[in-house]
């Protein structure tokens, strides 16, 4: 730690969606001057959402960017210090905790709150990322609401996959799922259901070889990869349901995850495996996944940061 400049801080929170933001409302208005970096993407995902409509107390909805914004701006007048920074390394062994930020500089603190957030996964095609927004999403029960009546596309084969094209099913006319295999990954429960829906058509054997639209989705071309054949199916919406994954990389030297690096905490609580370090949002939720969610994971963050500081004495 020699070559860095070292901050000390009560509370630190890493990353900046709701679980981030609501984490440091509560904990300014107790006091404990967190200090907030907002990571690679200030806002979290819901910078990529563009209409909001399902958190409470927007009645004519809200765009994901200008939501992040009141979230902020919220927890700035509470008095939180909120900076542009990442969280490149860390060092939990031993208290007060160590922090690397920009590789540049230290800071420790009597307490942490992860909130680092998960990451769609993504096919990687430019048509994808140039019409996110405009059709493309990764979130089914976040915007399929929009495209009722209509038909759309999903691709992906696990359990997530099948709950999304069922979701849908229920609001479009029809809904293209596009399968990689002859098989799907799903629990037989779940193929089943999808199976049976009847206006869910299954492309086996399938890859999406584009997403069509100069301003918006119009089409998806699939390809069967078994027959080399190209069929276009004009959609108004297309869903990717290939999974997300968990922004803890960083942590994992120290923190108890699952097999798919998503946080464990102890049920019911903020609480990692490391006492003093907290984990709220989608970096420990891989079921729900919603603003809603993740803002209510981080007050109970603050909640247990708080009671934690206050027993050591730190508070």
């Amino acid at each position: 730690m020699s070559e860095h400049t070292t901050e000390h801080v009560q509370l630190l929170i890493i990353g900046s969606g709701p679980a981030g933001y609501t984490a440091a409302i509560y904990a300014s208005r107790a006091n404990l001057k967190p200090v907030l970096y907002q990571g690679i993407q200030p806002g979290g995902q819901l910078t990529i959402t563009t209409e909001v409509e399902n958190y409470p107390g927007y009645p004519d909805g809200i765009q994901g960017p200008e939501m992040m914004i009141h979230f902020e701006k919220q927890a700035a007048r509470m008095g939180a210090d909120i900076r542009y920074g990442l969280a490149t390394k860390v060092d939990f062994s031993q208290q007060p905790y160590k922090v690397e930020i920009d590789e540049s500089h230290w800071i420790t603190a009597n307490a942490v709150i992860i909130c680092t957030g998960a990451s769609a996964k993504w096919l990687g095609l430019e048509s994808e990322q140039r019409l996110n927004g405009f059709g493309v999403s990764a979130c089914a029960v976040c915007d399929g609401f929009f495209f009722r009546g209509k038909e759309v596309a999903i691709v992906g084969a696990g359990d997530t996959a099948a709950e999304e094209a069922l979701y849908l099913s229920k609001l479009c006319t029809t809904v293209h799922m596009i399968v990689r295999k002859d098989t799907m990954r799903a629990s037989k429960v779940m193929q089943e259901r999808v199976i049976k829906t009847p206006n869910i058509k299954i492309y086996w054997n399938s890859e999406t070889d584009e997403i069509i639209g100069q301003h918006k989705v119009e089409s998806v071309r699939i390809k069967n990869t078994k027959e080399n054949t190209l069929t276009e199916v004009p959609v108004s919406g297309f869903f990717v349901a290939i999974g997300h994954e968990p922004n803890s990389g960083i942590f994992k030297d120290y923190i108890t995850m699952d097999e798919t690096g998503y946080i464990l905490t102890t049920p019911g609580t903020s609480k990692t495996n490391i006492e003093g370090v907290f984990a709220a949002g989608d970096v420990q939720d891989k079921h729900y996944r919603q603003a809603v969610t993740a803002a209510g994971s981080g007050c109970m963050a603050a909640l247990d940061a708080e009671r934690y500081l206050s027993a050591k004495g730190f508070a």
